[in-house]
């Protein structure tokens, strides 16, 4: 009788693993609403921006149509990218939490961004589409800025330089070659 509780009760943790399933679900509605946002926002910005080419249209509001424009274009491939690290989630998660994804595996065309083997295997590659989006931000933040002061430009430089950083880090914590793996066609080559 004990053996057959404690079989009954190890099945019943074995499968509380399938409440991921609520997750899954729930991030890929989500991908799906912010690829429709940012999908609805280009067609507004495709319509607007024939406004660009009208003769009447004064030097400052072209200038501030272009800004916009630029600005929007932005949050667009920031809303994309939102939508690419839910949907990441989701299939790091039911990979990892419920059954690999047979079609993935098989398919040529299936990317390894989405083949997820371990939880530090998920959290790298949405490491990764996260400081894009924080690179797509500072850069939506660097073209509405208005720089008054040298200490603000030192500022944006400094902000620059920090995500060529995390750039750097990233790639190198990858076992990538600093020169980015190209070899030089001077050295030597052993054979």
């Amino acid at each position: 009788m004990l053996k057959f509780i404690e079989r009954w009760f190890e099945s019943l943790l074995w499968n509380s693993r399938f409440v991921v399933v609520i997750a899954v679900v729930a991030s890929m509605v989500s991908a799906i609403a912010v690829f429709f946002i940012s999908t609805v926002d280009v067609w507004y910005l495709v319509v607007h921006i024939f406004h660009y080419s009208d003769p009447s249209l004064s030097p400052e509001a072209r200038k501030l149509l272009h800004d916009d424009t630029v600005t929007h274009v932005v949050e667009v491939v920031d809303g994309y990218l939102l939508a690419t690290v839910m949907l990441i989630f989701a299939l790091g998660l039911y990979e990892l939490f419920v059954s690999d994804i047979d079609a993935a595996h098989g398919s040529r065309s299936s990317s390894k961004v989405l083949l997820i083997e371990s939880l530090d295997d998920l959290k790298t590659r949405l490491a990764k589409v996260i400081l894009m989006i924080l690179i797509v931000k500072l850069f939506e933040h660097a073209v509405k800025m208005k720089m008054d002061t040298v200490l603000e430009l030192l500022y944006l430089g400094g902000a620059i330089a920090l995500v060529g950083l995390a750039l750097y880090l990233t790639h190198a914590s990858e076992g990538h070659p600093p020169d980015g793996g190209a070899k030089s066609s001077d050295a030597p080559q052993d054979h």
